[in-house]
């Protein structure tokens, strides 16, 4: 689910498909209303879609913020994810992307993730959050207080408070 956000990263209005341009508001940049924006990389085997009922950019284009989204991603090989959520905000100086507000994930191979906010590094690899979480997962379930995932390394850690149920008819040894 990350490196898919982290793939979303790279747009440009160039790209921009299926929209209602509203409006370019002095000090605002663009705004733009039924967003809907695909990008395949082929060379990665990724291809994601993000839909969103407003997408606004600033003046410079640097930052963009986009509300009420889902963010699709299939990539060659591995589960196809869905992510929606209230808010997302990305500096394109910083690197950082900023998911808020009911935040859901799901996998086609069963597993999703809750929380109110996580935090994209795109130039790290990292993703974080100090907020509640819960995970779940086809024999599991997981949650506690703050995220970590190393998206290179493949690990994710909550961080504190942790709960943890296995379904016994799971267990192998």
């Amino acid at each position: 689910m990350v490196v898919v956000a982290l793939y979303l990263l790279k747009f440009d209005k160039k790209a921009v498909r299926e929209t209602i341009l509203e409006e370019i508001l002095p000090d605002e940049g663009l705004v733009i209303r039924g967003f809907q924006y695909n990008h395949e990389n082929p060379d990665k085997g990724i291809r994601w879609a993000l839909d969103a009922e407003e997408m606004r950019s600033s003046e410079n284009n640097n930052l963009i913020s986009f509300h009420e989204f889902l963010l699709t991603v299939n990539a060659k090989d591995r589960p196809s994810i869905e992510l929606k959520g209230e808010k997302g905000d990305y500096s394109r100086d910083s690197g950082k992307i900023d998911l808020r507000g009911n935040l859901e994930g799901t996998s086609s191979d069963g597993y999703r993730i809750i929380t109110d906010q996580i935090l994209i590094n795109e130039k790290t690899g990292l993703v974080s959050t100090d907020r509640h979480v819960k995970i779940f997962g086809p024999f599991f379930s997981t949650e506690g207080q703050g995220l970590s995932i190393d998206v290179e390394k493949e690990t994710v850690k909550i961080l504190s408070n942790v709960t943890s149920v296995i379904n016994e008819g799971h267990i192998t040894q």
